[in-house]
């Protein structure tokens, strides 16, 4: 048998920004636990292709450790973990719930070869509380990643999200505050609000609070975070308290992404949505009412079952009636077990060319953007010596080296592709 080509544990993260959280966390339970010489995998389940993707780096990373074990975790194993435990290359699978568990990651230390139960694997649905393992700081040296929110009451009818991740449940907002507090006296300077569903967030805590009631009390309670920014949000969900703090928070960074998938109503709901085309545009035109430096980012899916030529165009358009600049175009793919994957199927060719021309139309709308801002001063935050955001999350590059991990102020001097010159 070949010697091991590592001792410390390898993690692969697949999926959204909350799995590269939970994977900074499994890190450091696998580190208390005493975890060596083993490969983890954090899957992603969104589409079917989320999970051909797993199963291709679980076979990648067996054939360059052939002897070292490897342990499945995250929405693909919760959601189909007989698939990944028939796998030969496989040593455990570990379900979102089990994965946060310190107990998990000690007991597999002496357990993880032999005659123990190869799937770890509960019903997400049980579960009333969200991980109780929040870690200090996760992302660039000068920005944080703070998850408030896991889970998702919804069931739209192409997402098998709730199904890998469970019921919306919400971390306390004492809890939220005190962990920011602890970043900022670390040095962070901002940080940003995650969770599967944000805006459901408080629903299931004593008074059902709402996200702005906790974007507010962050606000307040840590004066001397400098910036805060909040994740994907479904905008019809959004409440009068968000509403008040983009309108006269500063610190609350003018950059929202949407969850809107579509642009015809007929497909929203025939995808189990709760708005309309004309709440999406009603709510952006207020909130550049409110905030006239917001930009927009929006998920948008191209190709969903029956959409036809005019559907479609209602979602190219919704792209300029919206104001949105960031886009992720998801080109829709059957997901066994969801609603949607019996509906009459899109030709893949037609959905490849509609994913396409969206992609172009949020190319031109970033270009659009870019252009504009030449000329203005903007307070940019540093990922690194030459590169930065500004509030609205534009990138920033310069040719000489800045203070890392601070915030600066510059004056944009051009454009250089997708980047900004300052």
């Amino acid at each position: 048998m070949s010697a091991p080509k590592f001792t410390a544990p390898k993690f692969t993260t697949q999926g959204c920004r909350l799995n590269a959280y939970e994977t900074e966390a499994m890190k450091e339970l696998a580190t208390q636990a005493g975890l060596s010489n083993a490969m983890v995998i954090n899957t992603c389940a969104v589409t079917a292709e989320a999970v051909r993707k797993a199963k291709q780096e679980i076979r990648k990373l067996r054939r360059e450790n052939p002897d070292a074990p490897l342990i499945v975790t995250g929405c693909a194993a919760q959601t189909e973990p007989e698939t990944f435990a028939n796998m030969a290359e496989v040593t455990r699978v570990i379900g979102n719930t089990e994965k946060m568990q310190p107990e998990t990651w000690a007991n597999m230390v002496p357990n993880l070869i032999g005659d123990t139960e190869k799937v770890a694997v509960d019903d997400i649905m049980s579960v009333t509380e969200t991980a109780g393992h929040l870690i200090d700081g996760f992302g660039t040296r000068s920005r944080a990643y703070v998850q408030v929110q896991n889970g998702c009451d919804h069931r739209c009818t192409f997402c098998i999200i709730p199904y890998g991740r469970g019921n919306s449940r919400s971390v306390p907002a004492g809890v939220v505050v005190d962990q920011i507090k602890r970043l900022v006296d670390r040095g962070y300077n901002e940080v940003v609000l995650t969770g599967v569903d944000l805006t459901s967030w408080g629903a299931d805590l004593p008074a059902q609070p709402k996200l702005g009631d906790l974007v507010m009390r962050i606000l307040k309670l840590v004066p001397d975070l400098p910036r805060l920014r909040i994740s994907s949000i479904d905008s019809i969900e959004v409440d009068e308290n968000l509403m008040m703090a983009i309108a006269t928070e500063p610190r609350l960074m003018p950059h929202l992404h949407l969850s809107l998938q579509h642009g015809d109503n007929l497909i929203l709901k025939r995808m189990k949505r709760r708005h309309s085309r004309d709440d999406a545009i009603a709510f952006t035109q207020q909130a550049l009412k409110l905030r006239p430096d917001m930009t927009f980012g929006a998920d948008i899916i191209a190709g969903f079952p029956t959409e036809t030529d005019a559907a479609f165009e209602n979602s190219l358009k919704l792209v300029d009636d919206c104001n949105l600049t960031w886009l992720h175009v998801f080109p829709y793919s059957i997901r066994q077990g969801t609603p949607a994957a019996r509906m009459p199927q899109v030709n893949g060719k037609d959905i490849k060319t509609r994913a396409a021309q969206l992609r172009a139309a949020g190319d031109t709308r970033v270009q659009t953007h870019l252009t504009g801002q030449t000329g203005k001063t903007h307070h940019i935050l540093l990922e690194n010596p030459r590169m930065g955001r500004t509030e609205q999350f534009a990138e920033v590059i310069f040719d000489t080296d800045q203070p890392e991990s601070q915030i600066i102020t510059a004056q944009i001097t051009g454009t250089r592709g997708t980047q900004l010159t300052a």
